[in-house]
């Protein structure tokens, strides 16, 4: 066994003994009590209006979703083998705790902001609508350079529209009608469980003969890591745009671990689309496909969708596509992007001398690794893959100097999903192959 294998082994048997306590009751209290607190503190503290209104309903989410996790322990004390503690009943927690904590407070700061509370979304949701409305007016969801330049100094940052031409795909129904259910969030939301169904099920058809520990456990653990996670259920009812993205990574990967590259590759070529943060999910999975004689294959989705969907924005206005997807993100804009968090690259960049160069420098070595990793030592697994590609992002995000702690929602969702793929008869082949065992079937 390569010591990739044996790497991604170790993790997924320390992260099992952790999964498996209590039948997986114990991490699940763990999440919604710790997520209720979260979500109180937000209520309480946040200088952002929707934060702080998601926070005060999600709160009381979190904590029925806890009360009946404790509830599910109590039960397990008496009869293990009772329904009410056993994984059916899990799901059934997970899917309330998703609707109280992100769709529910979803609605509610929709249905205000239609009502005219203009302080219930956040930036990025106005963004998408306005580049749906061109997108639908004019063919290109993207405004020029000057014509930012025309807009009052504290519009201007809201004139970029700093994603993939794809994203501007579910801000048209705003542009066709103004309604509640019309808003960015609500078909974010949309496609964000459409998605997370098919990969759910495509794990479910390949999952292996359940041994030690279940399939559906690793993949219930890896939804509630996508869905309820604060996170992730903050994202989705305040802003929302990354869900999507992220979803269509984990279909990606799911289609990797039922050996169906072709798929995953078009998956993750509609992910990166939307936006950038899925490209370096789709370096990984060619490398993977290259293994199995199938990189062509894989990258013509995963390369060739992203660059199609550039095209109608290259001949519509070519300088308006290089403004907002070049020049702002590279910190070339008219104004710079707000998003910052207090994480090392954020630091060095401010307090060091020539901290920018530094962190900079930093992030290209570690992608220089992470490409040398993937020549000499090319995933194998599906698993592999999503443990590759969430390190990476987590690294990647450390160090840019312009973050945001939401975007941790990538790296912890795709290490997270690893052990459901882990658990596939795709996976326990390749693991076979990398060891010299021949298949049994």
């Amino acid at each position: 066994m390569t010591a990739a294998s044996d790497g991604t082994s170790r993790s997924h048997r320390r992260w099992s003994a952790l999964d498996s306590a209590a039948g997986g009751l114990a991490l699940d209290l763990g999440l919604y009590a710790g997520s209720a607190a979260f979500a109180a503190i937000t209520a309480a503290t946040s200088t952002l209006p929707p934060h702080r209104a998601w926070g005060t309903i999600a709160a009381v989410g979190y904590l029925v979703a806890a009360l009946a996790a404790a509830g599910q322990l109590l039960v397990r004390r008496v009869r293990p083998d009772a329904p009410a503690a056993g994984l059916t009943a899990r799901w059934v927690v997970t899917g309330v705790a998703w609707a109280t904590t992100a769709l529910l407070p979803l609605a509610a700061q929709s249905i205000q902001r239609a009502a005219g509370r203009t302080d219930r979304a956040q930036e990025e949701v106005v963004v998408v609508e306005h580049a749906g409305s061109r997108l639908a007016e004019h063919g290109t969801p993207y405004l020029g350079h000057d014509a930012i330049a025309a807009l009052p100094a504290g519009e201007q940052l809201l004139g970029y529209t700093p994603y993939q031409p794809g994203m501007a795909l579910f801000g048209l129904p705003r542009a066709a009608v103004d309604a509640w259910w019309t808003d960015a969030r609500v078909w974010f939301a949309l496609a964000t469980a459409l998605v997370l169904a098919l990969a759910v099920g495509t794990l479910r058809s390949v999952s292996r003969t359940p041994g030690a520990v279940q399939p559906g456990t690793a993949v219930l653990r890896g939804v509630q890591a996508a869905t309820v996670l604060p996170v992730c259920a903050l994202t989705l009812a305040t802003g929302g745009d990354d869900l999507p993205v992220l979803a269509l990574c984990l279909l990606a990967l799911a289609f990797a671990a039922a050996d169906r590259p072709g798929r995953a590759g078009v998956a993750v070529g509609i992910a990166g689309a939307l936006k950038l943060f899925a490209w370096p999910v789709a370096i990984v999975l060619v490398a993977w496909a290259a293994t199995r004689r199938a990189g062509v294959r894989t990258a013509a989705g995963a390369i060739g969708l992203p660059v199609v969907a550039l095209v109608p924005a290259l001949l519509v206005d070519r300088d308006a596509l290089m403004e907002n997807v070049l020049r702002f993100p590279l910190g070339h804009g008219l104004v710079t992007s707000p998003a910052q968090s207090p994480f090392p690259g954020h630091l060095i960049a401010t307090l060091l001398p020539a901290g920018r160069v530094v962190a900079a420098a930093l992030l290209v070595a570690v992608g220089v690794a992470i490409a040398v990793r993937l020549l000499r030592r090319p995933p194998r697994t599906a698993a592999a893959t999503a443990l590759i590609s969430g390190y990476g992002l987590l690294a990647a995000i450390l160090l840019m100097p312009s973050t945001r702690f939401g975007y941790l929602l990538y790296p912890l969702a795709l290490l997270v999903w690893a052990p459901a793929l882990a658990l596939t008869r795709s996976s326990a082949r390749a693991d076979d192959r990398t060891a010299g065992v021949a298949p049994t079937g």
